[in-house]
């Protein structure tokens, strides 16, 4: 087997890492060692993997190279949500979130270093986009949100949700080998059931999500229930628009049975009226979605959004509520630290 010598090891299957020690001459036993190290121990450097010899783990710093995401800062919010900014190996910025509550303790990750798609309600929407995050990179903020949520909480990850910085389906063979690696045993073990991918409408890959027999639950962040409001919110509707979504979303049903939310965030005189109700229960009625999370605004620099009234809110939940709608009001964890939903930019005080 011809490999570079940059080569991360990570992309290795175990197989090719199998390969790999054949041509040493090392025992097979090697392989499951590694392979650890690399997935359920964590190492971040060769030098970490101490049951190995000197100079095996030599020559696999000949050969390969392990980049691991660090912890650059760490911010604490006043409802006990913690902020992380994470550093790529190659200086990258993204952040991932440890929201904590009684009964889940759930790591929110990000896809993207940045986003292409350009929300105008949405912090990360205004960054330019750098460049998709590796799957191993996916794979570590998980990790490092656990060792958090353990150290913290003295408790293991509950659940884990794609709505950090970028568009997970706009970086889909990442996501879905992140996703592989999570919830494999050789990996951290999580149930992909307990995984939510979030996405603002890619009517092509939510199809291919379908084809490909997903496991995990899909979250589409709607917003709008009319196309001529949703395209002034989110551009990427100009060639997603509400129907192709709808007939995507039930595609994606009939091929795997997996969990839909709705997301909507509420926007003052926007999107907040009983006739904007009407409009996101006639969506609803067309897709079996088991959930609509309503989600209160958080503000940020550059957008002029406000929040409704309280009583705006309380008459639009009630209106879905008398419509048999599943309907959930969603209140937002770590605005003091700009934490977050639609708050991550790399902000960190």
């Amino acid at each position: 087997m011809s490999i570079s010598k940059i080569q991360n090891i990570r992309d290795l299957t175990k197989e090719e890492l199998q390969e790999f020690f054949d041509t040493l001459g090392e025992k097979k036993f090697r392989t499951q060692q590694v392979y650890e190290w690399l997935w359920q121990k964590h190492a971040h450097s060769f030098a970490d993997m101490t049951n190995l010899s000197k100079d095996l783990r030599q020559k696999l710093g000949e050969h390969f190279t392990l980049p691991a995401l660090t912890v650059d800062a760490t911010q604490y919010s006043e409802d006990g949500t913690i902020k992380s900014r994470f550093k790529t190996h190659d200086g990258h910025l993204i952040e991932g979130v440890l929201i904590p509550t009684e009964e889940r303790k759930t790591a929110c990750v990000s896809s993207q270093v940045g986003c292409s798609l350009s929300c105008k309600f949405c912090a990360t929407g205004y960054m330019e986009r750098k460049r998709n995050l590796h799957f191993d990179e996916i794979y570590d903020q998980v990790v490092l949100l656990n060792q958090q949520s353990e150290k913290v909480h003295e408790k293991k990850l509950s659940n884990i949700v794609f709505m950090g910085m970028g568009e997970p389906l706009m970086n889909y063979r990442n996501v879905l080998k992140a996703v592989e690696k999570i919830s494999s045993p050789d990996g951290l073990g999580m149930s992909p059931r307990r995984i939510t991918v979030s996405t603002a409408g890619v009517a092509k890959q939510i199809r291919q999500l379908g084809d490909d027999m997903v496991k995990f639950k899909l979250a589409l962040s709607l917003h709008a229930a009319n196309d001529q409001k949703r395209h002034e919110i989110m551009p990427s509707n100009d060639t997603n628009n509400i129907k192709a979504l709808i007939d995507a979303l039930n595609y994606f049903y009939k091929m795997t049975g997996n969990e839909i939310t709705f997301e909507f965030i509420l926007f003052k005189n926007f999107n907040d009226s009983i006739k904007d109700a009407d409009e996101l229960i006639k969506v609803y009625r067309q897709v079996p979605a088991d959930l609509v999370n309503i989600i209160e605004y958080n503000p940020i620099d550059r957008a002029h959004f406000q929040k409704p009234d309280e009583n705006v809110v309380e008459e639009f939940m009630n209106h879905l509520d008398r419509n048999r709608v599943n309907a959930r009001l969603r209140k937002s964890r770590g605005k003091d630290i700009d934490a977050a939903c639609g708050q991550l930019a790399n902000k960190v005080q």
